[in-house]
């Protein structure tokens, strides 16, 4: 007679270790990862390892109270951003708060004074004609021709090397043809070298260019030759704290995501000049993504007659910056004089290009500026103090709940406890590669999160022992009552465990600042508590319970049938068998 076919509950019921294989790969791949990044511990937030905190209140120009709004303030969290990444610093947190404050997070390790400089200053953005470019360690810059470069462009943080056109709407419109291809005017960035024009034969070049070097030249053309933009520290200091009268050297990132150095001549356009920037959807014409400008009526005047000079340089000495805070974030080259009082930059943009570069020009414009409200320093000695009363709490919570387990379950703590030691060992190891990849910081809410899930994984076992419980109540041996206790109980796991994952997913999303550290955390420990209980804590619970201390229900097992009220065991009754030969109707 063949043997009954089994079912996929009677195959993960014969293969446990098939989970916890998998699991045990999973630590140990986890784990290896951990250490070969040599990033060992989580990340601490500013809580914990201590630094400075910034409250920074924003103040409108008189007359442009509306000028403080959601935008506004975005754009602004995104260039301060850029400045505290400038000082290298990769684990500064810079938020808004309510409607008027910014709130910077710098961690220990950073010049405090120097950050608050920074950060505090309003941005400043100019247009500056270019007098000489190459790749940072490589070859003078070189041009090709308007119409054979005419889609070359830098993507690099929004930068455009890109086409711009001069008209009275959004779109550009053809005024020339070259070579029977139509060419709008205006401005064209490019992204390749031009072996036309070396760095010294163009210092001392510019719309209105001295005939002869000098001695500050001179020291230009040292500091350029010595420049390397590709040292994070170099970039940090090239073209800052300068007028708008000087002669720079300064730093750009080209499409190759090569660092490029410039030289740049005095300021000709501030970014006051600029009234809206905005980036636009091009549908006339295949240009796609685009950034708009439009300029004052004094600052179109002055574009008009800057770009009127450019015009009649050859490159890169045609070609003007956009430099924000002392970073060239675009390079345009011109064609003609743009007359119109507005200009329009393409190139090949994605939308969240176009949008990054159209809000570094409006940042020029904004009638913002930010007053320092409160510096508070929290010191090393202080986070460690509050870090190991977090540990502290922590241990008492896994202590008690371990007591607990001990009491009320006995010896299926056997199983609960190494299921606590997986679901601990996979949140720290998972916490110290989030560091390095997300910038995630572990912050004293973090900790509240993590101490909070040692509750949600702890009622994940007991409603799994407790449905066995159940069904050993009601005579059933222990082998069986596991395999129809999982479904009913996995149901309620997971039911449970999307609630408390909803509820963090809604927390991170509707909070800012270390609130979202706690949502955050909860949130993982609430994924790992279901990853432990499905490939850790029901395969342990299926070979344990093939054990005579465990399947004879032993007093101290936690599953001693007397214990629990039983029932006595279930049994199939027989009907008698009939005799053989001939069935009388009547008793039929």
């Amino acid at each position: 007679m063949a043997a009954p076919k089994r079912g996929r509950s009677g195959s993960a019921q014969s293969k446990p270790w098939r989970p916890l294989a998998l699991i045990l790969i999973a630590i140990v791949a986890l784990t290896g990862g951990m250490f070969a990044s040599g990033h060992t511990t989580p990340r601490l937030g500013i809580d914990l390892a201590g630094g400075t905190s910034i409250t920074l209140r924003a103040v409108a120009e008189p007359g442009q109270a509306s000028a403080i709004n959601k935008t506004n303030m975005n754009t602004a969290v995104d260039i301060m951003n850029r400045r505290v990444n400038g000082l290298g610093v990769s684990e500064a947190e810079v938020q808004t708060q309510g409607d008027k404050n910014i709130i910077v997070n710098i961690p220990k390790g950073t010049n405090s004074k120097e950050a608050r400089q920074q950060v505090g200053t309003t941005a400043k953005l100019y247009f500056r004609p270019v007098l000489a470019t190459e790749v940072s360690g490589g070859a003078a810059k070189t041009t090709p021709s308007p119409s054979a470069s005419s889609s070359a462009s830098d993507k690099a943080t929004g930068k455009a090397k890109d086409k711009a056109t001069s008209s009275s709407s959004a779109t550009p419109t053809a005024s020339a043809t070259s070579q029977g291809r139509p060419v709008t005017d205006g401005l064209k960035a490019d992204s390749t070298p031009s072996a036309s024009a070396s760095p010294k034969a163009s210092s001392s070049a510019s719309p209105s260019a001295s005939s002869s070097a000098s001695t500050s030249t001179s020291k230009l053309e040292a500091q350029y030759a010595a420049l390397d933009c590709t040292k994070k520290s170099v970039r940090a200091t090239a073209g800052k704290g300068t007028k708008p009268t000087d002669t720079v050297v300064a730093c750009g990132q080209n499409s190759q995501k090569q660092w490029q150095k410039y030289i740049l001549g005095p300021a000709q356009v501030d970014g006051t000049d600029v009234k809206k920037a905005q980036a636009v959807f091009n549908t006339q014409t295949a240009a796609g993504w685009t950034v708009t400008m439009d300029f004052t009526s004094k600052g179109a005047k002055k574009f008009a007659d800057v770009t009127g000079q450019l015009a009649k340089n050859q490159s890169p000495q045609n070609q003007f910056a956009i430099v924000l805070d002392g970073d060239v974030v675009s390079d345009p080259y011109v064609r003609q004089a743009l007359t119109g009082g507005n200009a329009e930059i393409s190139g090949s943009f994605n939308q969240e290009e176009a949008q990054s570069l159209a809000n570094m020009l409006s940042y020029g414009a904004l009638p913002l500026s930010f007053k320092e409200d409160s510096v508070t320093t929290v010191t090393a000695a202080l986070g460690g103090e509050q870090l190991h009363a977090g540990l502290i709490a922590g241990a008492i919570g896994l202590a008690l709940v371990i007591v607990y387990l001990l009491i009320f379950y006995r010896g299926l703590s056997v199983i609960a406890i190494p299921s606590l030691m997986v679901s601990a060992i996979l949140t720290y190891v998972i916490m110290s590669l989030l560091g390095p990849t997300i910038g995630f910081a572990l912050n004293l809410p973090a900790v509240c999160g993590a101490i909070v899930a040692i509750g949600i994984t702890a009622d994940s076992f007991i409603v799994f022992f407790e449905r066995i419980r159940d069904e050993i109540r009601e005579g059933r041996s222990l082998r069986p009552s596991v395999e129809r206790a999982w479904p009913r109980a996995r149901r309620t796991i997971l039911v449970s465990d999307f609630v408390s994952f909803l509820a963090a997913a809604v927390l991170f999303i509707v909070t800012v600042g270390k609130v979202q550290g706690f949502a955050f955390t909860l949130g993982l420990t609430t994924v790992l508590d279901v990853v432990v209980v499905f490939l850790f804590t029901k395969p342990l619970m299926t070979l344990l319970a093939r054990r005579k201390f465990f399947a004879n229900g032993h007093k101290w097992s936690g599953l001693d049938p007397k214990a629990l009220g039983a029932k006595p065991p279930l049994r199939r009754t027989r009907r008698p068998a009939r005799p053989a030969g001939p069935v009388d109707p009547k008793e039929a």
